[in-house]
């Protein structure tokens, strides 16, 4: 598996958070996660770019149409949540993804960062 940090979704989640579209939670990523049925819901309406776009790390020996390519979610299609960020962050370091979780950690940094103003 070839996993690689998704600039594209660096950048996208780094707006968000400029434009305040960010939940400050924590500790309870499993119940904002989209389920699959989300997943496929959110893909019937949006082109796998977008949904890409939601996914810190992306696995290259897969195709770029498969929904299974994209790792490490931070948001739940509409926000980011602080707990995905913390989430992503997590699973990237015990799995030897120094980018990504550098990217994750970042990302939080930004937003507890924008909580504060």
């Amino acid at each position: 598996m070839a996993v690689q940090l998704n600039q594209a979704a660096v950048r996208y989640a780094q707006q968000l958070i400029k434009e305040g579209k960010f939940k400050n939670d924590s500790g309870h990523w499993r119940e904002h996660n989209p389920d699959t049925a989300a997943e496929n819901k959110y893909l019937a309406k949006h082109e796998i770019e977008e949904y890409a776009k939601w996914h810190l790390g992306e696995d290259t020996s897969l195709g770029e149409d498969a929904k299974g390519r994209y790792k490490f979610p931070f948001g739940d299609f509409n926000t980011v949540h602080r707990d995905g960020l913390l989430a992503a962050k997590e699973r990237a370091a015990q799995q030897g993804y120094h980018d990504i979780e550098r990217a994750a950690d970042e990302l939080e940094q930004a937003l507890e960062k924008q909580v504060s103003k």
